[in-house]
């Protein structure tokens, strides 16, 4: 099963979706795939904390700031579940390299494969993204570009994955497929 969980900042998305992912794993292993950049000692102790959470809840964490499709060699069984947190980190990592700035085209590209790789690879695959469109701010072309890029991927990965819950408040809210609450 593939489920997305969307919401705005500090609705909650994040709690559901381990939640869900602890409820959905029979037993295997569960794994977070992390996709925060650690570029700092304060970075450093933010990730530090969220990886003795996640283990107190069985999760074995993977820190894949980008290339996600990477952790699929890490499961040790075709029932594992995974949990991808989050889709905005990994579009801004993928966009953003030392390389210079991708265009939002392949950046959606690059993660949409790499995401359909960790959803062949796992059982369940739980993806947490952002609500990022609806503040009505005219922002600068560059975060335009990265605001397009993650719609693009949003889209994509609401058609193929089998249920859709926006989270706002932390209620979620079926828009796909069956209520996973």
């Amino acid at each position: 099963m593939v489920a997305l969980i969307i919401g705005g900042s500090g609705s909650g998305k994040s709690e559901f979706a381990e939640k869900l992912a602890a409820r959905i794993s029979d037993g295997y292993e569960k794994y977070y795939i992390a996709t925060m950049e650690i570029f700092d000692e304060e970075s450093e102790k933010k990730a530090e904390r969220h990886r003795m959470a996640r283990a107190d809840g069985g999760f074995r964490t993977l820190e894949t700031p980008r290339n996600v499709s990477a952790a699929v060699g890490t499961a040790a069984h075709a029932e594992d579940t995974a949990l991808l947190e989050c889709v905005s980190n990994l579009t801004a990592n993928e966009m953003f390299t030392a390389d210079g700035i991708k265009t939002c085209e392949y950046t959606a590209e690059k993660v949409l494969a790499d995401i359909k790789e960790l959803a062949v690879a796992f059982k369940n695959l739980v993806i947490v993204t952002n609500n990022v469109f609806e503040d009505g701010i005219d922002y600068d072309k560059t975060t335009m570009e990265y605001i397009r890029a993650l719609g693009m991927i949003n889209k994509g990965l609401a058609e193929f994955s089998d249920s859709v819950t926006e989270v706002v408040a932390g209620i979620p809210l079926a828009l796909k497929g069956e209520r996973l609450c």
